[in-house]
């Protein structure tokens, strides 16, 4: 190698290093800015601002495709954070999962802490057919146990998805309701019946246009 390319190469390396130095420091200091622009309020604390490895990694790999090894060890870490009901029991009353997954208050500052926390399920997804609101960017859930059938394993992979998403699907745009404390053990229990529970309308057929499941705008599958 001349002494030119050496040189050269020498630059571009401490280039490299400066820049790697400099977008560190950038993150910190923004970091730092975006904790002192907050207060903990309502059901919203700061604990929020602090990511954990799993964020960390799903921000790191924003709009970028995840490696199979980092989506396999984001999997892995979140599938053993899962905590199932000591008792066995996985399904609560679907009234009040279908409640839960109507209400959209929780963890936002201007939430009363005393005041309840629900899913907002149906921002995402359309599950009960009496229900014309709803968002697409989750699959639509509707007839999710009739198709899919009521046996217990699917019961322990409903429960598990509600819990913690990116058990199943690295970097989900879900959210981890269990993991995160968003939602209790009942109330889990509650959601999953209301989509598990055979007597629960999301299982039921009606004559209505609406109950034509749409296509989600992700890819990502339930």
């Amino acid at each position: 190698m001349t002494h030119g390319l050496t040189v050269l190469l020498a630059l571009v390396l401490a280039g490299c290093a400066t820049r790697a130095a400099d977008d560190q420091a950038t993150a910190a200091e923004a970091l730092a800015l975006l904790k002192s622009s907050f207060r903990a309020n309502g059901q919203a604390g700061l604990d929020r601002l602090d990511q954990d490895e799993t964020q960390r990694l799903c921000t790191l790999y924003a709009g970028k495709t995840l490696p199979a090894d980092v989506s396999a060890q984001i999997q892995k870490v979140n599938l053993a954070s899962i905590r199932y009901p000591a008792d066995g029991k996985l399904l609560g009353d679907w009234r009040a999962g279908e409640k839960i997954a109507q209400e959209g208050r929780g963890k936002q500052f201007s939430d009363d802490p005393k005041g309840p926390t629900g899913g907002n399920c149906y921002a995402c997804h359309q599950i009960s057919a009496q229900e014309v609101a709803y968002g697409t960017i989750g699959p639509s859930l509707y007839h999710f146990g009739k198709v899919r059938g009521y046996g217990v394993d699917v019961q322990r992979y409903v429960y598990g998805k509600i819990f913690n998403a990116d058990a199943f699907a690295a970097c989900s745009n879900m959210p981890r309701f269990g993991h995160n404390g968003i939602l209790n053990e009942q109330q889990l229990r509650d959601v999953t019946a209301l989509l598990m529970d055979p007597s629960s309308p999301v299982n039921q057929s009606f004559p209505l246009a609406a109950c034509v499941p749409h296509r989600a705008a992700s890819d990502e599958s339930w």
